[in-house]
């Protein structure tokens, strides 16, 4: 009786003595007493819940020798130092227990108790058993956070994008439990989220966190962001043309899209096409194949439950249509008009290009009056320059037929030896040229022919007669057989030469030539009209100023014999 009351006296005088430890780790309690000199032994023991002692380890002062009690929860955990501290190994739950120190001497027994306090940081805190998706204002729940093997038991809090979620009726629900393991006595904390969704929502953040007191205080784990896919019903419809739709042409294939803004989005529409009140229901592309110019109009699309969420686009189809007139390959005569049309049709302006043999030309071709050098390959090419690949090209292949024409000149040799007769020809076909000489004579060069340009060309001959002769020159083709003869004089006779003919490059530079001429000529006319009209203002005013000179002179006379008779008559 009197150690207890001395050990209570003891107790008072130190206080209250707590031993915080992490679960697994290894309790160590100091006694908290002096040693006394004649100290016998000391021993630990902790107090059941009703109040009744434990001995667990006990230790000599004399032979310092440790012996432990056999308490089978404390087997092979314990350890008494010298000092008479006592550490138990692998903390548990169930070590959480009031603690005493006994320190015995021969009179007196000293007690010092130490609380012992366990703590248990719980695992990360983990969302599961979240919803697949959340709908818009209906209230759903979210998911489940799971924080487990925690000592004491935590507290869970859920946030959206940081910030703490607090329960609000018809919009935020929170159901919280916790469950203990009887074995480990370690807690299991449980939240349910129930929560009502809008699309301010979409790709928010949702995380929650578990509050725990541990030794050194009380501590925060989170939990990873969970996003959900929210659900919304479609507000607005779009659609889309593909290709774009100010590129597409006659024979392309065109692509309707019907777009919702909902999610999930709509999966069919109806497709109302130019003319058809009805819709084509479809999913959310619809196609038109090799379409037509009468394909150009407005469609439209709506939902299929809720027809007046539509939505529309006007498309045009671009055609380009060309008519060249004549086309293909056409005949005719030299000297004949050929009237040429291209005419074009389409849906926006286009251009248009005239090529001859793979030359682009000026203007359209006109022809009053052919000639062997329109002959040729001509093309019409049109082309819608905003649309690609829209172009059209005819063409026309144009041959001038003509019956041979002949022209026939000489000309003498500078050196009086020879003469050379030319056959000039024109037609087409090309005509075939043949030479035949009436009288005697050497041919100097049988026959030297030009290249066929523009339905011309010519042969000639070198000779040197002996006396007079005929050459008579032969041109034929599939139209008809002309014969031209020309007498030449013995080479011993002068005769008059005829001039050659000229050639188209050579009639153009002589033609270019004239112009110059003129040019000049023009020129000098206009030079000496202004010279003479500034002649002619300079003698007008010449002749003016003399009238001015002869009067003042007139004048002076007269005052002269108006003197003299005033003289005579005081005389």
């Amino acid at each position: 009786m009197y150690r207890k009351s001395y050990g209570i006296l003891l107790l008072c005088g130190l206080g209250w003595y707590t031993v915080n430890s992490a679960y697994g780790d290894t309790i160590i309690m100091p006694c908290r007493l002096d040693v006394p000199q004649n100290l016998m032994f000391g021993k630990w023991k902790y107090e059941k819940p009703d109040g009744s002692p434990v001995f667990i380890a006990f230790r000599s002062s004399t032979k310092k020798s440790v012996q432990y009690d056999d308490v089978p929860e404390y087997k092979d955990r314990l350890s008494l130092s010298e000092n008479y501290t006592l550490s138990i190994s692998n903390a548990r739950i169930s070590d959480e227990k009031r603690f005493v120190c006994m320190l015995v001497t021969e009179d007196n027994v000293f007690e010092a108790p130490t609380i012992v306090k366990v703590f248990k940081q719980p695992s990360k805190p983990e969302i599961v058993s979240k919803a697949l998706f959340l709908e818009t204002e209906q209230l759903k729940k979210l998911g489940d956070c799971i924080s487990e093997d925690s000592y004491p038991d935590g507290n869970i809090t859920w946030y959206r994008n940081g910030k703490v979620l607090h329960p609000l009726e018809g919009a935020v629900v929170i159901i919280f439990k916790k469950e203990m393991d009887p074995v480990t006595q370690l807690y299991t904390m449980t939240s349910t989220l129930e929560y009502k969704t809008s699309k301010a929502d979409i790709q928010m953040p949702f995380t929650c966190s578990v509050t725990y007191y541990g030794p050194t205080g009380q501590k925060t784990v989170y939990s990873d962001q969970a996003v959900f896919d929210i659900y919304y019903p479609t507000e607005q419809v779009t659609i889309q043309v593909l290709p774009p739709k100010n590129a597409i042409k006659e024979g392309d294939n065109i692509t309707l899209r019907c777009l919702g803004n909902g999610n999930p989005p709509p999966e069919e529409f109806l497709f109302y096409l130019p003319g058809q009140p009805e819709g084509i229901r479809s999913s959310n592309t619809y196609t038109l194949t090799d379409v037509r110019r009468n394909a150009t109009g407005d469609y439209k699309c709506s939902l299929i439950d809720k027809k007046s969420m539509i939505a529309s686009t006007t498309i045009t189809v671009h055609y380009l249509d060309l008519s060249l007139n004549p086309s293909g390959e056409v005949t005719r005569q030299i000297g004949d008009a050929l009237p040429v049309s291209c005419t074009i049709s389409a849906s926006r302006n286009a251009t248009v290009v005239w090529m001859k043999d793979n030359i682009r030309l000026r203007s359209s071709p006109t022809f009053s009056s052919l000639h062997y050098q329109d002959a040729g390959n001509y093309v019409c090419e049109t082309a819608l320059q905003e649309v690609e690949g829209l172009k059209k090209r005819e063409s026309l292949t144009l041959i001038v037929e003509g019956k041979p024409q002949i022209k026939m000149t000489k000309k003498t040799d500078p050196s009086g030896l020879s003469k050379t007769i030319i056959c000039h020809v024109e037609g087409f076909p090309k005509p075939a040229i043949q030479w035949t000489i009436t009288g005697s004579g050497s041919v100097i060069n049988q026959t030297e022919e030009s290249p066929y340009i523009n339905g011309r060309y010519y042969s000639k001959i070198i000779i040197s007669p002996e006396e007079n002769v005929t050459l008579t020159c032969t041109a034929e083709n599939q139209l008809e057989r002309t014969v031209n003869s020309l007498n030449v004089s013995a080479i011993s006779i002068p005769e008059h030469d005829e001039a050659d003919e000229i050639s188209d490059e050579n009639r153009e530079k002589v033609n270019d030539q004239a112009k110059l001429i003129v040019g000049i000529v023009v020129g000098l006319l206009l030079a000496a009209l202004v010279a003479g009209v500034v002649y002619w203002l300079y003698m007008k005013k010449s002749k003016t100023a003399s009238k001015h000179v002869n009067k003042d002179l007139g004048n002076m006379e007269e005052n002269k014999k108006l003197e003299e008779n005033n003289h005579k008559t005081e005389a």
